[in-house]
């Protein structure tokens, strides 16, 4: 039996391995706080939810799959709620049952005989549960999860099993079979079903006509009845081992359907926290990689809707068929909380979560991974510009054709002459191999050289800077400025700018 709520065909890998870029996306995106949020203080469902939203979907179709029974989700959030309950109620019976090692065919039969007594049961509630409601869900993942189990746990099903529950306790005694093997040893144990037949009355006298043979072990023969018992080992082991796989078999079910409803568990949490912010919420349309698209109305960022009470500005994109966004603009104008809000809608699109925004599309992407600017190296084993280049050197090479890096004053920790060179190094590789970048930068000599070239592939945005100074907090489009107005921050903070305090206001920043 399968669950399959995550993916079309196949299970969902809680214990794939991490990514080696994954902690900087996590990092740079400010992920922690989302995946604190759908996991409600529980680490379980953290783990689920971290795994589930940075293990992307691919395609249009997989995410629409996973977006459905999402729906499905939010319209029946209680009975969603009551599986995943169920669910765990039966895990907790596994782990009261099997707390020591089990070795010998016997123990392992009494004990997988009292979990698959108790698995049963849950089972005959998930099935009855299932029938109750399935009229209510209307996704391919959920009707096709509720159609197995009616198919597959019919009353048919449970008369059978409990019949063979039942024979398995060998309450008569067991009953098998053995030939003689080399050095007239005793090969090839069967165990065979007593069929047990009514017997004429007289049959309750013994007698003795050699037909059959029988031997009595003394009570106080410790050595006879060890010999017994290791007959009866021999006898049961298949049957032990079959018993035990079953459990497994059903162990696994609910351990898989736990997991899968843990994703939407998060989701429901997600939702419910952001939907009380009172912003905009959408379910993102994906299409495929090539040509590249992405387009956007009040995209916002998921972290400050989440830290902030009121006054986020969203900001509209209109990207479709670029392989470059150059981010430019005044300081603290918002680019970076532009670029974050970019990256996570990515995320959350791809693993069938709704999307911070009006309205938001864009081509799937295999892999999106981060190159910020980090702090100074504590250590002074390396430069920043050394460990940059380091990190750009590892990520190059995990990059494919439609992957999307995000850089954020990626290379300005040098002169802006040598940081703006390397910089287009980069950029030109990436996009020429069909990779999208999205680079918020300060330097002017980068930016503006692109901009030059007025390739239809590459967007150029600005963050707005209002009369006076102020910072509104959208991006528009724009061409690229000598000047990030550091001087407007200046005089926030200390008052009016003097003569002398700035050489040149308009200088590069």
């Amino acid at each position: 039996m399968k669950a399959h709520l995550m993916y079309i065909d196949a299970d969902f890998d809680l214990e794939a391995p991490q990514g080696p870029q994954e902690p900087d996306v996590i990092q740079d995106l400010g992920l922690d706080v989302l995946l604190d949020a759908m996991a409600d203080g529980d680490d379980f469902l953290r783990r689920v939810a971290t795994r589930g939203l940075l293990d992307s979907l691919t395609t249009p179709e997989q995410i629409a799959y996973r977006q459905h029974v999402l729906d499905d989700c939010l319209n029946n959030r209680e009975f969603v709620i009551e599986l995943y309950n169920l669910a765990i109620s039966a895990l907790k019976i596994q782990k009261g049952l099997f707390g020591g090692l089990i070795r010998n065919p016997s123990s392992i039969l009494h004990h997988s005989l009292e979990a698959l007594h108790e698995f049963v049961g849950s089972l005959h509630q998930l099935r009855d549960l299932a029938s109750g409601i399935a009229d209510r869900f209307h996704s391919e993942g959920f009707t096709t999860l509720f159609d197995m189990l009616q198919r597959e746990l019919s009353d048919d099903y449970f008369a059978a099993v409990n019949g063979h529950l039942k024979r398995l306790q060998f309450n008569a005694g067991v009953f098998l079979s053995a030939g003689l093997g080399e050095g007239n040893k005793a090969a090839d144990y069967t165990l065979r079903v007593r069929l047990i037949k009514p017997h004429p009355w007289w049959d309750l006298f013994p007698r003795d006509d050699g037909s059959s043979f029988t031997f009595r072990i003394p009570d106080r023969d410790e050595a006879g009845a060890n010999a017994i018992g290791e007959l009866k080992a021999r006898g049961i082991n298949v049957a032990a081992n079959a018993l035990a796989q079953s459990t497994d078999h059903i162990l696994n079910f609910f351990q898989m359907l736990r997991t899968e409803l843990g994703f939407y568990i998060g989701a429901l949490n997600l939702h419910k926290k952001l939907d009380g912010t009172g912003e905009d919420l959408c379910v993102p349309v994906p299409v495929q990689a090539d040509p590249p698209v992405l387009h956007a109305a009040g995209l916002y960022d998921t972290v400050l809707a989440l830290t902030v009470r009121g006054g986020i500005v969203g900001n509209d994109l209109a990207a479709d068929n670029k392989l470059l966004i150059m981010i430019t603009g005044a300081n603290q104008g918002g680019k970076s909380t532009l670029l974050r809000s970019i990256g996570q809608a990515q995320l959350m699109m791809q693993a069938g979560l709704m999307v911070c925004a009006r309205s938001f599309s864009a081509s799937v992407c295999p892999l999106l991974v981060t190159h910020y600017m980090r702090e100074e190296d504590r250590t002074l084993t390396s430069g920043k510009l050394d460990e940059e280049l380091a990190r750009m050197s590892v990520l190059a090479g995990h990059l494919g054709r439609h992957d999307l890096v995000l850089f954020n004053e990626s290379f300005a920790s040098t002169n802006e002459r040598e940081g703006s060179e390397i910089a287009r190094h980069v950029i030109r590789a990436l996009t020429d191999n069909g990779i999208r970048v999205i680079f918020v930068t300060h330097l002017y000599d980068l930016a503006n050289s692109l901009y030059q070239r007025h390739s239809e592939k590459a967007l150029f945005l600005r963050a707005q800077r209002g009369t006076g100074g102020n910072r509104t907090f959208r991006i528009v489009e724009g061409e690229p400025l000598r000047t990030s107005f550091g001087s407007d921050l200046y005089q926030r903070i200390f008052g009016s700018v003097r003569e002398g305090d700035f050489t040149n206001a308009d200088s590069p920043a």
